[in-house]
């Protein structure tokens, strides 16, 4: 016999939705398999999220929330311009990690209708733009620069989800050229080819992104802080 009034049942529900999405990405998950991975029967999964459509609300809601979680904060004595590349490079590798669930997050559009979550994100990439903007760095206002950057990132990782390639590379050529549209700033290194200040962000991006560095962690922290300081010129 099903307990709908069970304080873990809901949980367990969700928890069973979100893992069977992020395993089929692209594929439609039936609710008897949700409720069949917890033991409960329909009318329960009914009590709790009302719709198929419920359910999957509340599956969004929880990947935006697990990708919020791997969202560091924003450093205001960072440098604005290192602080986007860190969340493009955060946002992208949560995609290709969680293909399924970025299908769902961002794939699966309702016209004139956002959740609370992705307006966070945005807020994130806004606050970034903002500071950026305060410090002289942007050639356009903080809110074209946060809507650019979204929707490259969002695109050039859409489309690796469905073409099931990891490409950094082309990630990495995308954000730079969508920063330097928002910047103002040119794409092409200086004749003298001492690029030193930008190849040393590109440096502390790729390593903070990358879950391979050979390194201790004493020793990471501190070509961390050598990298920003040569970054800021």
């Amino acid at each position: 016999m099903d307990h709908p009034d069970s304080g873990d049942t809901r949980s367990r529900l969700l928890d069973a939705a979100t893992r069977l999405i992020a395993d089929s990405p692209g594929e439609s998950v039936s609710l008897r398999a949700v409720c069949s991975e917890v033991g409960v029967t329909l009318p329960t999964l009914y009590h709790f999220f009302g719709s198929k459509a419920g359910l999957l609300d509340a599956v969004t809601e929880h990947a935006y929330a697990l990708y919020l979680a791997a969202k560091r904060p924003y450093d205001p004595s960072e440098d604005p311009i290192e602080a986007i590349r860190w969340g493009w490079d955060t946002h992208f590798a949560f995609g290709l990690a969680n293909p399924g669930l970025y299908v769902l997050m961002y794939g699966q559009v309702v016209p004139g209708r956002s959740s609370r979550s992705g307006e966070r994100v945005a807020d994130i990439v806004l606050r970034s733009t903002e500071a950026a903007e305060s410090s002289g760095r942007l050639a356009v206002s903080a809110d074209q620069a946060a809507a650019h950057v979204l929707a490259a990132v969002i695109g050039v990782t859409l489309r690796q989800v469905a073409d099931g390639t990891e490409d950094h590379g082309l990630s990495i050529s995308m954000r730079e050229a969508t920063i330097a549209a928002i910047s103002g700033a040119s794409t092409t290194a200086p004749q003298n080819g001492d690029d030193l200040a930008g190849s040393a962000a590109r440096l502390r991006s790729a390593l903070r992104a990358s879950a391979n560095v050979p390194l201790a962690p004493q020793e990471a922290a501190l070509l961390d802080h050598w990298l920003l300081q040569l970054a800021s010129g």
